[in-house]
């Protein structure tokens, strides 16, 4: 026994001599870390405000009276998701389908290990799944091939006189609607293969049966959803939204004319509006696995109260993110895109949306904080919320609630839903004309270093 106990000290004296903390309690060592603004956000420092309506409640709603709530810090985009924005991830989702089905008819066919023709676009090793980036992951977690991952290093073919070979050509027509279903002779795609798949852990449900979890009753998979959401937008709603008006330009080229590539994305769905936030973090994470870096955390809707805290631009209770109250500066120009002068849709210049960087911005540096489109967050509606929700980070997000809130006010409304507190909704699986989307992130530390970032 006394050998024992004169082992057990020596090894602790020789690892005590050759520790550099010398024995005290330093930490972990990890590595160092400084904050990085995400491209396109605005900082949004943490705070607290009065959150409701502190003026007109002219539908006599009474579903935002007026109380006194704190948000964390977090980071903003300044403006609204773009058409061009939003293609990125359309086309990223048509490509990651179409270098899946590529690779499938090469193996199926045999070609895999050929350098030419379709073989080029099949696997590659995918040596330690610990390595992969969160790209690699996402197709992996989509597509179950545990040994070989995507070729993504190869740009892909679109023109037809240019394919390599016949079982390339053959997985590109699949991707593409039968001929008799073109229109004046134009090959078009199918958008409806266009499905972002992705899976999400409801942690805050998973929190609230956490005991069932550690005591093996319940597992960690029962709180996560397997999702498949189409990504392409509804161009449609152009003409659906308005039966008796001529809106068929609108509908053939806003999301894929460059002319509105600028314009905010709308026919967009608050599922794909969070589909879009997912895929952003998981592409963002690609580029930091790439250069070694931290993942960033996730992209998300802003909830309710982050979004009217942003909108108001640290002013107090004023009506409009530039104050108030009214719509007009002291010249008689319009500060915003809606409906004014009794369905005047032009008197602003704009008789639909305008430009995603259009009017001034806010404090906060935000633009269209207030008209243009109208913004999904992540809340769903309830007209008694502000009654028992939390009075810091307020959120009320009822998974079984299809009606979600939408901010901001739009083209097509009336300067009262323009309102930083008004509130209005929509059904999650609806998609409008006038409703697009902002994201935000959280920021990682604490709200007096966001402070004195901002100042």
């Amino acid at each position: 026994m006394k050998k024992i106990v004169f082992l057990a000290l020596a090894l602790a004296l020789v690892v005590g001599c050759g520790s550099k903390d010398k024995g005290e309690l330093t930490g972990v060592k990890g590595k160092r870390w400084h904050p990085e603004k995400p491209y396109g956000m605005s900082l949004i420092p943490g705070g607290a405000f009065i959150m409701g309506k502190s003026d007109d409640d002219i539908v006599d709603l009474q579903d935002a009276p007026t109380r006194t709530v704190t948000v964390r810090s977090f980071y903003m985009d300044e403006t609204e998701i773009t058409n061009s924005e939003y293609r990125q991830f359309v086309e990223w989702v048509r490509d990651s389908i179409l270098r899946n089905n590529l690779a499938e008819m090469a193996d199926l066919e045999g070609k895999t290990n050929e350098d030419e023709g379709i073989g080029e676009y099949a696997y590659v090793d995918s040596g330690d799944p610990e390595d992969l980036s969160p790209y690699e992951r996402y197709m992996l977690d989509t597509y179950g091939d545990e040994q070989r991952k995507i070729n993504r290093d190869i740009d892909l073919i679109f023109d037809t006189e240019d394919y390599p070979d016949e079982l390339y050509a053959e997985v590109m027509d699949g991707m593409y609607l039968p001929p008799d279903e073109w229109y004046n002779g134009q090959r078009t795609w199918d958008v409806s293969l266009f499905k972002f798949k992705y899976t999400d852990l409801d942690i805050e449900l998973a929190a609230e049966y956490s005991d069932f979890i550690i005591s093996g009753d319940m597992k960690r998979s029962d709180f996560i959803t397997q999702y498949d959401v189409n990504v392409y937008p509804d161009t449609t709603v152009w003409i659906k939204d308005f039966k008796y008006a001529y809106n068929v330009p609108m509908h053939n080229d806003y999301f894929w004319h460059e002319a509105y590539g600028n314009y905010p994305v709308v026919g967009v769905t608050w599922e794909q509006a969070k589909a879009f936030c997912q895929w952003r973090t998981i592409y963002k994470n690609g580029y930091q696995k790439l250069k070694k870096k931290q993942n960033v955390n996730g992209f998300r809707l802003p909830s309710e109260a982050e979004w009217e805290y942003a909108a108001r631009g640290g002013l107090q209770s004023a009506t409009f993110p530039w104050g108030g109250p009214y719509a007009k500066n002291d010249r008689g120009c319009f500060l915003a895109n809606f409906k004014p002068l009794r369905g005047n849709y032009a008197a602003d210049q704009a008789l639909y949306t305008v430009e995603a960087d259009a009017y001034e911005p806010n404090d906060y540096n935000l633009y269209n904080m207030a008209g243009n489109v109208s913004e999904w967050v992540n809340s769903s509606y309830d007209i008694a919320s502000y009654s028992y929700s939390a009075s810091f980070n307020p959120n009320v997000n009822k998974k079984d609630d299809p009606r979600k809130v939408i901010r901001g006010g739009s083209w097509k409304d009336v300067a009262y839903f323009l309102q930083v507190s008004t509130r209005d909704y929509e059904h999650a699986d609806s998609a409008r004309s006038f409703i697009g989307f902002r994201t935000v992130q959280d920021y990682l530390g604490t709200d007096a270093t966001a402070n004195a970032a901002t100042n």
